[in-house]
């Protein structure tokens, strides 16, 4: 199957750089490009790519915008591709719903596999930078708005009075999911626990649907936030 991406860039040689890179993948595509925020929220509506190569300062309306309106109302994903490596940008594209962040200087290799893994929402992409960003992003507090939950599934770590988000999951899936937390991709689960690949793709779903996580970036944020940050020796 092929995987449909549109770009979202306001530098037509940076979009036509990135349409390049992606055209070197028998497997990816590019559907459309977007020059604006707008375009970009309208295109992903309206086409429904697989995975948005989302750029963060655009006319008209930011990425991160964008990438919020984008995932409150479809399911595509979306993949910040910046060149500014802040952590309050990772913060907000993070609360945004966005599955994950790279910066402009990432080799192409990386690029294309970070589509693939964001499409299949089957691994959280680890540059060096994401463990210090999630870390800093778990340790801030939810906002706190009248009649709304956080963005990030179900609202573990807000402060609240009430359920255990991880009292519905196995002692199997606390360690699968303290793996993620660790960045490990399924096939590296699978041979930590001694377990088969199929079987730790199992515990990371259910993850997903006990946690009401979009995907495994946000269950790595309930690990933390959880759990606290994972040994990381």
């Amino acid at each position: 199957m092929t995987v449909r991406v549109l770009v979202a860039d306001d530098q037509h040689l940076m979009r036509a750089g990135l349409r390049g890179i992606v055209g070197t993948a028998a497997d990816l595509t590019v559907i459309a490009e977007a020059s604006t925020g707008l375009q970009a929220v309208d295109l992903a509506r309206r086409e429904r790519p697989d995975v948005v190569l989302m750029d963060i300062r655009m006319p008209d309306m930011d990425g991160l915008e964008a990438t919020r309106l984008i995932t409150a109302s479809t399911d595509v994903r979306v993949l910040i591709l910046t060149t500014f490596d802040l952590d309050d940008y990772v913060y907000q594209a993070l609360r945004g719903g966005a599955s994950g962040f790279l910066l402009k200087d990432t080799p192409p290799a990386d690029l294309l596999a970070a589509i693939r893994v964001i499409a299949a929402g089957d691994a959280l992409l680890a540059p060096s930078i994401t463990r210090r960003l999630i870390a800093e992003f778990a340790a801030r507090p939810e906002p706190t708005r009248p009649g709304t939950a956080g963005a990030a599934g179900s609202g573990a770590g807000s402060g609240s009075a009430g359920p255990d988000p991880l009292a519905s999951i196995t002692d199997r899936e606390r360690q699968v999911l303290a793996l993620v937390a660790e960045g490990l991709s399924n096939a590296e689960i699978a041979r930590r626990l001694h377990i088969a690949p199929g079987t730790a793709k199992t515990h990371v779903g259910n993850l997903l649907t006990k946690l009401n996580a979009r995907d495994r970036v946000h269950l790595v944020i309930h690990a933390y936030r959880a759990m606290g940050a994972p040994h990381q020796g």
